[in-house]
């Protein structure tokens, strides 16, 4: 990944991983869990890559069991990471990347910055609605950091739920695209490995589909 970025957006990585550390709690859990943390925003691409105003999140209960059906209101990303050289990197190549799979065409872009926290006697969830597809086209899924935890295996699966592959993100910078249309993900619990100490797993996710309405 790291040689497809410019110098600038390289630069730009720690930094950019320190924003994790900021992350508000999720409170639209649909469990009750306080494991989660994270920021949204929504962008329009089309050759250019303009942030759209801030809105709520959405999935339907087909999508998401757990916790779709509502409008869910996260706290925004950071106007700073928002216009991060890293960030924009990364979605500018990502797209560029689908369109070589489709072809170019417009698309809206949601960015979600995720922490999941293993507590002492109770893991943190990365995928508590289980084998999922997210309701989009694409996804790009990223490892920002680990810090101090096990588990957290990605799995990939088809909609009959045939294993395709089984792997773990444990270097910041290592990420997975799927067809999100085609294919079935989920990621296992994450424990703390030294259960004195903090742990928490960072992820980058991007969500890809059509613009309908940017408005």
């Amino acid at each position: 990944m790291e040689s497809l970025l410019t110098d600038d957006a390289l630069q730009d990585r720690n930094r950019f991983a320190e924003s994790w550390s900021d992350l508000p709690r999720d409170s639209h859990m649909g469990d009750g869990g306080t494991y989660r943390r994270r920021r949204f925003a929504v962008f329009a691409m089309n050759g250019s890559l303009e942030r759209l105003p801030h809105r709520p999140h959405y999935q339907s209960r087909d999508h998401n069991p757990l916790n779709g059906g509502i409008e869910r209101w996260f706290a925004p990303v950071t106007d700073e990471d928002g216009l991060s050289p890293l960030l924009r990197g990364l979605l500018q190549t990502m797209a560029s990347v689908i369109s070589v799979a489709e072809g170019e065409r417009e698309r809206t872009v949601e960015v979600h910055q995720f922490r999941i926290e293993a507590e002492a006697a109770t893991p943190g969830q990365p995928t508590p609605e289980g084998m999922h597809r997210d309701g989009v086209d694409w996804v790009f899924m990223m490892l920002v950091d680990r810090r101090n935890v096990t588990g957290g295996e990605s799995e990939i699966q088809t909609p009959g739920g045939e294993a395709l592959a089984r792997f773990t993100l444990r270097q910041p910078f290592e990420a997975v695209l799927l067809d999100d249309r085609r294919l079935v993900h989920g990621a296992t619990p994450v424990a703390r490995r030294d259960p004195d100490l903090p742990a928490s797993r960072d992820m980058l996710v991007v969500t890809f589909r059509p613009a309908q309405s940017n408005t």
